[in-house]
């Protein structure tokens, strides 16, 4: 069974196809999209290794042509030289503004992927097909894409929407059990930030989605775009509420910058501590109850995942450097770094009014546990 999501975007409208099986409907989807027939698509080596051959088959199978380009996987990827590397291969492509580019791969080449489209010849068309759970239920919607620099993470980049996205969660079976917790990160946040019903639906299936359980995977993806895209078509480029769906990300992009953007710490993993941090912060701010940070905790526990600092191996820098490195997030405003605080599970809200003593105190208490 095959879900569908509408990103209602006046003039950049889009589908988002959800379901075991969508990647066999690429290329009759590709090929409506019209251009010359032939398809770049930019992907990374694991992925390319496990499934570039089957999408090649499958755009065969509706007459077009298509040549890969695999880079490296890891978020080192999202650099200046692997998007010139892009850009001047879909060049030697040939690669015009009606063509189709197609960024096959996780987050990383999503976001690698669609900047290139966004910059080359002033914009080209593109198709999002995330193979990672992260990428399917947050980074592949939105249109948002970019590079990191070694000031902070996706501080290079620009808002340009996919024509198409394929979410297809038998891709995820192929996941290790590590990178499909991490994009749960994401999906977790969607319950804390906007559904605490979802959230408590997360609480009761999130083991069996874990486990496989593809019904749950298909409906934990499709509220999870259903509530993007809901987000997105309110405030396509972050002015106000799409701020929201950075929940856990100020403290989440300051600790992937301590740990060089490394495999110490994966986005989602960083992304579950930070919404644990954000809902630990608003409770000693007395926004929320004691028992709702208590409540995400147990619950990223039970799913077996990351939730404090003491679970990030190696070095980490103390309060003070890690709280300038949150000055470099992209939310920063005025010099004033906003904060996603909670009220309550399903409930947060955008704030700057936050006191540097009260941040630091949590994080050097956090720092103190490892």
């Amino acid at each position: 069974m095959t879900e569908t999501v509408h990103v209602n975007l006046p003039g950049r409208e889009y589908d988002i196809e959800i379901g075991a099986g969508v990647l066999d409907l690429a290329g009759a989807r590709i090929a409506a999209i019209g251009g010359r027939g032939h398809v770049a698509i930019l992907t990374d080596e694991t992925v390319g290794g496990l499934h570039a051959a089957s999408l090649q088959e499958v755009l065969r199978g509706a007459g077009l042509t298509s040549d890969v380009l695999a880079l490296p996987a890891g978020e080192a990827t999202k650099s200046w030289p692997h998007l010139e590397r892009s850009v001047e291969w879909l060049l030697e492509q040939k690669v015009e503004r009606g063509d189709v580019v197609v960024a096959f791969g996780g987050g990383v080449i999503g976001d690698l992927g669609g900047f290139a489209a966004a910059i080359l010849r002033r914009g080209v068309r593109f198709v999002q097909i995330p193979t990672s759970l992260l990428a399917q239920v947050d980074s592949s919607v939105g249109g948002k894409t970019g590079i990191n620099s070694p000031s902070g993470k996706n501080l290079i980049g620009a808002f340009h929407q996919p024509s198409l996205v394929l979410a297809d969660t038998s891709l995820l079976n192929t996941l290790p059990k590590r990178d499909f917790l991490a994009g749960y990160g994401e999906v977790v946040k969607y319950g804390l930030l906007g559904d605490a019903e979802f959230f408590t639906w997360l609480e009761q299936y999130g083991p069996a989605l874990a486990e496989g359980d593809m019904d749950a995977r298909v409906r934990a993806v499709r509220r999870s775009c259903e509530m993007k895209a809901d987000i997105v078509e309110r405030d396509e480029k972050e002015q106000g509420d799409r701020a929201l769906l950075n929940l856990g990300h100020t403290f989440c992009h300051a600790l992937e910058a301590a740990t060089g953007y490394s495999d110490r710490l994966l986005h989602g993993e960083g992304v579950a501590i930070g919404c644990a941090l954000a809902f630990e912060l608003s409770s000693r701010l007395g926004l929320c109850s004691q028992e709702d940070p208590s409540r995400v905790r147990q619950h990223l526990k039970q799913m077996g995942m990351k939730t404090d600092l003491s679970d990030i191996p190696g070095y980490l820098p103390d309060a003070d450097t890690l709280l300038a490195l949150m000055g470099q997030d992209k939310k920063v405003v005025a010099g004033q770094l906003r904060f996603i605080l909670s009220r309550g599970i399903g409930h947060v809200f955008i704030t700057s009014d936050v006191p540097k003593d009260a941040v630091l105190s949590m994080l050097n208490d956090a720092l103190a546990q490892r």
